[in-house]
């Protein structure tokens, strides 16, 4: 077997979107991931089908994986023949013991590229409107490591030089020694009152910014109880950060909300989310699929077929769309052969995904469920007419039971299945576990279900017990009933049933939650 090789790859501090383009091809290309808490899980959906993912941080059962055994992990799976990408926090060449990862690949004769990533150093600061240098302050930085002993710290630093060698220091993994950190810079020519900023988990959700100055950081960290890991930046930089702080200042800052969506729909909203400040922890527990049961697919088929008979087309999801039209063209049923239908659609969304494909809508109800389409369509629809509604496996039964009931002839076609979803990241298990979450949004009843039961596989005696007292907000009442019935509370409901009323009102209770706090 051909030895493989390995990518040494940083992920950037912690926003996924930092990744350099380098980086992400190598996470496309790879047959492994190895990587640890540090880097974000939504950088994992960019892996090709059947990649393997291996978490070397910490599990339930297991204390994080020490440095020898991943080095001996990268090198034992190139040996296998596979192509490995090691995704690393920053950048792996400060402080990321990439060196010695390296060395190793090295001496057993396996091929590497070290992938360079944008260090917490500068990105950090930045996010908490910090720039390192400045054309009035610093045109100079130091990096510097603040994690060893202090007796260690004074071999390794030559604080005499250091102290006043640049405009800006920075010091990585030093909130412990922080006191010692400060003193030493007093002695050495640091004014006093030179300013200082700890920026603790910067660029996730969790970011928080403390500042004061050398003479009075040490007391402002200990009432604060602040706790590593966090960059120092010492310098009249810090000054700027009043007039800078522009990502603390978004919207749904300081929120990481699951999105329980099919991972084929999680994206829009999960981007969304981000665009706003939020951190989306996609965790989808539903995928869709065609159907499979050859006489199921030879009904659906005979019922396109009859296109010229339907005198309504009735769409209640995007899925619903999509998937018409792939079977459309997968029984070569031209669309104009529907010319007799009107169209209508339950949503906007559902609307507009026709509208992409050349077809005018109708008909789109107030809310967006079956319930008020029916009142939209009342004294529209004659007797005798007859209905194709392409849907899903799940679909409620409340519309073709009135259409019924009022003389149409409803055709259900089931153009797709619901199913659970076969892949859910560690870290998203280790947020649920540990209280990471800030909030879950439920966008269909099947979320609702697939997530319990889906926690109940990975381990969760109750599910219901570990979600309680984190906020739920539902995407209407349909879903809102679904969420009560299991046992949960909703938090909020979106006031139309869309996303965009759904990320309005989180934004309502994240500004609620932030003046309380």
């Amino acid at each position: 077997m051909n030895t493989g090789k390995v990518y040494l790859v940083g992920a950037g501090p912690g926003d996924p979107k930092l990744i350099t383009v380098r980086g992400l091809e190598c996470l496309k290309v790879c047959d492994v991931v190895v990587y640890d808490r540090l880097a974000s899980p939504r950088l994992l959906q960019h892996v090709k089908p059947g990649t393997e993912l291996v978490y070397v941080g910490k599990l339930p059962d297991r204390h994080t994986m020490k440095q020898e055994e991943i080095n001996q992990l990268l090198v034992d799976l190139a040996l296998s023949g596979k192509t490995v990408t090691r995704l690393k926090g920053g950048d792996p060449t400060i402080f990321g013991r990439v060196g010695e990862e390296a060395e190793l690949l090295y001496d057993h004769g396996i091929p590497f590229e070290i992938v360079p990533g944008i260090t917490s150093a500068i990105a950090v600061p930045a996010y908490a409107g910090i720039p390192v240098t400045h054309r009035d302050h610093s045109s100079s930085l130091s990096i510097i490591t603040g994690h060893e002993s202090p007796d260690k710290l004074d071999r390794s630093i030559h604080w005499d030089k250091v102290t006043n060698a640049t405009g800006t220091l920075i010091f990585l993994m030093g909130v412990a020694k922080i006191g010692y950190i400060t003193e030493q810079l007093i002695r050495h020519g640091k004014p006093p009152q030179t300013p200082v900023a700890l920026v603790r988990w910067g660029t996730r959700v969790e970011q928080q910014t403390i500042v004061g100055t050398l003479e009075t950081i040490e007391a402002i960290v200990k009432a604060a109880n602040f706790q590593p890991p966090a960059v120092i930046v010492v310098g009249d930089v810090v000054l700027q950060r009043d007039k800078l702080r522009w990502y603390e200042n978004k919207p749904l800052f300081g929120m990481r909300i699951l999105v329980t969506r099919a991972r084929a729909q999680a994206s829009e909203l999960a981007d969304r989310i981000e665009e706003l400040g939020g951190e989306p922890c996609e965790f989808p527990v539903i995928e869709t699929r065609e159907p499979t049961n050859a006489a199921a697919l030879e009904t659906l088929r005979m019922h396109l077929e009859a296109a010229e008979s339907y005198q309504w087309l009735m769409f209640t999801s995007v899925n619903g769309v999509h998937y018409f039209f792939n079977f459309l063209r997968r029984f070569n049923i031209d669309i104009r052969r529907f010319h007799a239908a009107r169209i209508v659609a339950v949503g906007p969304k559902t609307a507009e995904a026709l509208v992409d494909r050349g077809l005018t809508v109708e008909e789109v109800p107030v809310k967006f469920h079956a319930e008020s389409l029916l009142e939209t369509l009342e004294g529209k629809l004659k007797p005798g007419e007859k209905a194709l509604l392409p849907r899903g496996d799940l679909a409620r039964d409340v519309l073709p039971t009135e259409l019924r009931e009022w003389g149409i002839e409803p055709v259900e076609i089931d153009v797709y299945e619901t199913v659970l979803a076969t892949f859910q990241d560690e870290l998203a298990l280790e947020w649920i576990r540990e209280g990471g979450i800030h909030m879950i949004t439920f966008t269909s009843s099947s979320t609702v279900t697939n997530l319990l039961e889906l926690l109940r596989r990975r381990g969760f005696e109750d599910p219901v017990k570990v979600l309680d007292g984190i906020p739920i907000a539902s995407i209407g009442p349909i879903t809102s009933k679904t969420i009560v019935e299991a046992g949960l509370q909703v938090t909020l409901e979106a006031k139309a049933s869309t996303l965009d009323s759904l990320l309005e009102d989180i934004i309502d209770y994240n500004q609620q939650r932030r003046m309380q706090s």
